[in-house]
Order: structure tokens, then sequence, then C-alpha cells
């Protein structure tokens, strides 16, 4: 028989009656049942379960309390040390291979499958549980954790490119006159909108209205940017200086138009005091095409003779790896910004948005060369 409740005990067992938990409710139904003198071969005919299920609440009432109304853990309390330091060992390499190298039709491990094919390489004498396995690992440092994406390029030259990325950062923090940019375009638009996420009331989510130009009028809008940062002072520890530098062009991104800009941004170094612009960015057709290039060394040479102050080190990163390029996010965050769920914005808007939005001073806008246009 259970022992005399307390009055706060009967009204949480008589809540536990009204729970969502079966368990709870069971356990409730049995302690509840034994207060009013009902012994347990009639508790257990009345609730339909065995006997030995009634004696258990009564025990864990009696040792636990009301903690006996919630269920435990189902996990054994102790395991079986199977494996040996060699055989977890050996367990660990198991898991780094795949499961078809052993006769599975899957590439994931689970416990069970990691507990059947240890027994039949010879890890273990008999079958153990994944109960058994997972301890192990545990003890080992091994853990279940959620797949992590990976995203590489498909660029067989990518380590070496990405190598030379990571060079120039290092370089540009050790020496105060130099400059880091990562240099991209991208297109405004008035009419496409962007993945957003908006508070709003339940059953009344933001709606974006599609808009239309008119006939003749521009969708869109081409910018170059450059996301410039320097270091003053090379301790390591420091955080840079950081500028983004936006001009619009009047057309579209081709190499004439990209050569104005590389001068315009270069003059802007060399009025910062700056002797070098180690120069990130993608390879676009604009950026690697031979009047980039053959513009570029002739830039250095007239730097090299004195007749410019700042040098231009190129750096081509592999293909598709935007991760590596920190103004891509800015591009996505600011389109966020600037968006407008219920009306068409002018060019002159969407430009002033853009420039508050990414922080950037303004500048005239970039003129296409009249034979690219």
């Amino acid at each position: 028989m259970v022992r005399s409740l307390t009055d706060a005990e009967r009204q949480a067992l008589e809540a536990g009656l009204r729970s969502s938990a079966a368990f709870t409710v069971r356990r409730a139904q049995v302690l509840l049942a034994s207060a009013r003198g009902e012994h347990v071969p009639a508790i257990a005919r009345t609730l339909g379960c065995d006997e030995q299920t009634v004696r258990n609440a009564l025990h864990a009432f009696a040792a636990h309390g009301l903690a006996a109304l919630t269920p435990g853990s189902s996990r054994p309390h102790t395991t079986h040390a199977v494996f040996d330091a060699a055989g977890a060992e050996r367990l660990t390499d198991l898991l780094h291979r795949s499961p078809r190298d052993f006769g599975h039709p899957t590439s994931l491990w689970t416990l069970e499958l990691a507990a059947q094919t240890a027994h039949a390489e010879g890890l273990t004498p008999t079958r153990v549980t994944g109960e058994t396995v997972r301890a192990t690992l545990a003890r080992h440092k091994v853990h279940w954790q959620r797949a992590k994406r990976w995203i590489t390029s498909p660029d067989p030259a990518y380590q070496r490119k990405k190598r030379l990325r990571d060079r120039l950062i290092r370089l540009t923090r050790t020496h105060p006159t130099w400059a880091l940019g990562f240099a991209d375009e991208v297109w405004w638009s008035r009419v496409a909108q962007p993945a957003v996420r908006a508070w709003t009331a339940t059953g009344q989510p933001l709606r974006l209205v599609e808009q239309a130009v008119a006939k003749g009028e521009p969708k869109a809008v081409a910018c170059y940017g450059l996301l410039v940062r320097w270091w003053d002072d090379p301790a390591p520890d420091d955080d840079p200086s950081e500028a983004l530098w936006l001009r619009f062009v009047d057309g579209r991104p081709i190499s004439g138009v990209t050569t104005r800009y590389l001068a315009w941004s270069c003059a802007k170094l060399a009025a910062a005091g700056r002797t070098a612009l180690l120069l990130v960015w993608d390879n676009a057709s604009w950026h690697v095409s031979r009047e980039v290039e053959q513009w570029i060394a002739a830039h250095n040479a007239a730097a090299k003779a004195g007749a410019a102050t700042v040098r231009i080190v190129a750096c081509p990163l592999p293909i598709k790896s935007p991760w590596l390029n920190p103004i891509e996010p800015k591009w996505v965050h600011g389109k966020r910004r600037v968006v407008e769920p219920a009306r068409l914005l002018t060019m002159d808007e969407l430009e002033a948005r853009v420039y508050d939005a990414l922080g950037a001073d303004h500048a005239d806008h970039l003129a296409m060369p009249e034979k690219a246009a």
C-alpha cells in the first residue's frame, strides 16, 4: 500500500490525471487507487495492467516521491565494457570508413549497424547493443552530431588560389601602407524582390507586390564595389579599418569601365597614403580580359617609374567561391535593406537607398566607352 499522502501530493496526483503523458496518468491512477485502500491485484485488474507495473509505481513513489510521475531514461544504467582500449580504437577507425566498404547499402552509420559490423569484423565476441557502442564512442569523444553542409569549388587550382588569397591578407596586416581590396559587381533591381522576413500579425504576412516597369525605363542598374581594409597597426589582434567604395554604371560592367574604376580607386588610396592595393576578385570576363591585364601592367610600370603611387597586385579567386569574398554578403543584406514592398522605386531613390544601406559615399556614375556602348 502507498503511504499516507499529503494535501500537496494528493493535489499533484489529481493534476496528473489530466496530463497528456500516458505514463504520468497511469502512475497517478495507481497511487490514488492505493491511497483509497485498493490492493495491487485489484488495481491491476481495474487498469488492465500487470501487477508488477503497479508495484513498480508504489516502489518508485516510496523512493522518489512525486518525481515518480516523470518517466526516466530508457537507457540501461550500466554497460558492459566489451571493447578494450585496442578494440575501441578499431571501432573509431571503423566509423571513419564508409559502411559500403563492408557490404551495407548505405553511406551513413547507425549505432545498430556499427554494432553489427563490429561483431562481423571480430571486434566483439558477441553481438552487442547500440547503447554499448554509443557508450564506447562517448569515452573516446565521438558523439552523434548533425552533419554540416560543406561548400566546395570545382576549380582544380582551388587550394593554390585560396593560399594566395590568405597570403595577401597576412602580408597586408604587416604592411601599414598597403591596402587589401575585395572587388565585385552587382545589379540592383527595381523589380526583383529578395527573400525577406518581417514581423507581422498572425495570418497577415508581408506581401511583396510584383512591380512592372514602363517600356523604355531601366529595370536595374549595375554597380562596382570595392571593400577596402587596411591595418595601421601591424599587431595581429587589431581589427582593420574598413571602407566600401561604390560606383554605379551607365551601362554594364566591361573591361573599359573596370579600368576606370581601378584608376579611381587607386586615386582614393593614394590620397589615403596607401602605396599598394592587393586586389582580390573573381574570374569575370571583364576582370581577366587582356585589356585589364595590360592596363594593370602599364599602371604598375608607371608606379615603378614614379608616375603613379599605388601599385596593384591582382589575385583571382577560385571558380564558384563567393564565400571567399566578404563583399558578397554585403550585396545580399543590402538588397534586403533597400526593398520596397508596395511601390516601384525610381532609379534615384534606389541608388540613395543603396548608399545609405551600405554606408558608402555618393559618387558620380561611370560611363561606358563610346566604342563599347
